[in-house]
C-alpha cells in the first residue's frame, strides 16, 4: 500500500509465504514506473537479509519497525483490520483461488468506491466520468441520478452518478 494515497499497489495469496515468494511480490509491485524510496516492514522471518538486499538493489531504503509495537506500522495494521472487518469476517473462503477472487473485488472497492477519511474524504482512484461542474457541489445535477452498485454480493455498495439517457 502506498501510504500517501492509500492505494493498494499489489496483493496476492499463498498458504505458505517464503522470503523468495515475498521478494517476487515486491518485484511485481515495484515496476520502476513509480519512484518509490522507502519500504516499511516488521521483523517477521520472511523479511530476511537476502530479501532486504534484493529490495535495496531495487533502490529502496528499508525501514524496520521496532519489536512488537503494532502502532509502529499503523497503516498496515489498519489495512489488514479493514480487510478482516469489511470482508473476511463475513465470508468463508473455500480455497486459495476463492480468497484471491474475493480480495480482488474488495481491493477494487477499496481503491475506487470506498471513501477514506484521511484523504479528505476521498477515493484513491476516483472515477474519471464524474461531472466536474463546481456549480452544483453538494447537489445532484438535474441530468443525473444516484445509482447503487452491489459489491461482494451486496455486502457493500458503491454509489455513483449516472446520466439520464434521453
Amino acid at each position: 500500500m502506498e501510504v500517501g494515497c492509500r492505494r493498494i499497489t499489489h496483493f496476492n495469496v499463498t498458504a505458505s509465504p517464503t522470503a523468495e515468494w515475498t521478494l517476487q511480490q515486491f518485484r511485481e509491485a515495484i515496476s520502476g514506473e513509480e519512484p518509490y524510496r522507502y519500504l516499511i516492514h516488521d521483523r517477521d522471518r520472511i523479511y530476511s537479509r537476502e530479501l532486504d538486499s534484493g529490495l535495496k538493489v531495487m533502490g529502496l531504503r528499508i525501514l524496520k519497525t521496532p519489536f512488537r509495537p503494532p502502532q509502529a506500522n499503523a497503516y498496515c495494521e489498519r489495512l489488514v483490520g479493514s480487510i478482516r472487518r469489511e470482508c473476511l469476517d463475513y465470508l468463508i473462503p473455500l480455497n486459495q483461488k476463492h480468497l484471491w477472487r474475493t480480495l480482488k473485488q474488495w481491493v477494487g472497492h477499496y481503491s475506487r468506491g470506498r471513501p477514506h477519511l484521511s484523504l479528505g474524504p476521498g477515493i484513491p482512484h476516483p472515477p474519471l466520468d464524474l461531472p466536474q461542474e463546481a456549480s452544483w457541489q453538494d447537489r445532484i445535477p438535474p441530468y443525473c441520478s444516484v445509482v447503487a452498485k452491489p459489491i461482494l454480493g451486496g455486502l457493500h455498495h458503491e454509489y455513483g452518478l449516472e446520466r439520464f439517457v434521453a
